[in-house]
């Protein structure tokens, strides 16, 4: 009976440790997620807020005479595109977040050409309105990239977390999965080729 009495205290000394340090591993981890959750939610609310802009820009572009309508439709196409995509950050796969990169990649890129095109439109470049849209979507362009940096930073943190021993033990037993980060598209390695001709 007395070596008995020790190893059952040994025991539950054990389990009461194990106990506490998968309660603290899971709150740590929940954390982080939510940490991911919200980089993720402030990525979207810079997208929508260039989203906002968008119809704001068409609309002073078609005051000019003859502007492009194909421009034009590639735009708002652009921008319908990557607002119908819909990603829930807790549980998105590499495959949604690159569907939903290129969506947006869509929409750089047709407002990228806008902008180039309607450079050959005097009475455009002088209308006040048309400057402050190109000043707000620059600004936003911006603000995109430090909340796509922000939130692969917490989705690096998490996955460090979830990926470093002891953490990895836990994270398996509480379901906790690696998130996606947002790559650089393909080619954008290579510097863009530039001819006035």
């Amino acid at each position: 009976m007395k070596n008995i009495l020790p190893l059952a205290l040994l025991l539950i000394i054990l389990g009461g440790v194990a106990f506490l340090g998968s309660w603290s591993y899971q709150n740590k981890f929940v954390k982080l997620d939510e940490g991911v959750n919200l980089a993720f939610g402030n990525l979207q609310s810079d997208y929508q807020r260039r989203s906002d802009l968008i119809p704001n820009l068409v609309n002073t572009v078609k005051g000019a005479a003859d502007f492009e309508q194909e421009t034009l439709s590639n735009v708002t196409n652009a921008r319908a595109r990557a607002t119908s995509i819909n990603i829930d950050p807790s549980n998105a796969t590499p495959e949604q977040l690159q569907a939903f990169q290129e969506a947006q990649s869509g929409i750089s890129q047709s407002l990228g050409r806008l902008l180039m095109v309607s450079e050959n439109y005097p009475q455009l470049q002088a209308n006040q309105s048309f400057r402050e849209l190109q000043v707000q979507l620059e600004g936003t362009e911006n603000r995109i990239k430090v909340a796509r940096n922000k939130f692969n930073e917490a989705a690096s943190k998490y996955n460090v977390g979830i990926r470093s021993f002891p953490g990895s033990l836990f994270a398996g037993i509480f379901g906790f999965e690696k998130k996606p980060t947002f790559q650089a598209q393909e080619g954008s390695e290579n510097a863009p080729t530039v001819d006035f001709n």
